[in-house]
């Protein structure tokens, strides 16, 4: 399985930008696709989650409102609009993927068995 993470990039508060995460290797019916990010010096932390065979959709709250995860099933790829951006959201961003099998909830880092490479989001005042 390969995840790589693309769209990040340097915007001004209050601007948008699409994230995207291309998934190959394997069928991801039976899977949790998700967002994580991770700030200097700050654990990976959860941003949303989609399942890929029914869609439904999680967020964390922080960017409830904000952010919107979506999926592409015919192009095996998993997008994350990101909108209303700040100075907090800067970070590098990580699409992971998780047999939905697996025990543990959505938002935990542990839940997921695959990860891409990460793409840098930087948000200026």
């Amino acid at each position: 399985v390969q995840l790589q993470a693309s769209g990040g990039g340097l915007v001004q508060a209050g601007g948008s930008l699409g994230l995207s995460c291309a998934a190959s290797g394997r069928t991801f019916s039976g899977y949790v696709m998700g967002w994580f990010r991770q700030a200097p010096g700050k654990e990976r932390e959860f941003v949303a989650a989609i399942t890929w065979s029914g869609g439904s959709t999680y967020y964390a709250d922080s960017v409830k409102g904000r952010f919107t995860i979506s999926r592409d099933i015919y192009k095996k790829t998993v997008y994350l609009q990101v909108n209303s951006l700040n100075p907090e959201d800067t970070a590098v961003y990580y699409c992971a993927a998780g047999v939905s099998r697996n025990s543990g909830s959505y938002s935990s880092p542990r839940y997921y068995n695959y990860w891409g490479q990460g793409t840098l989001v930087t948000v200026s005042s």
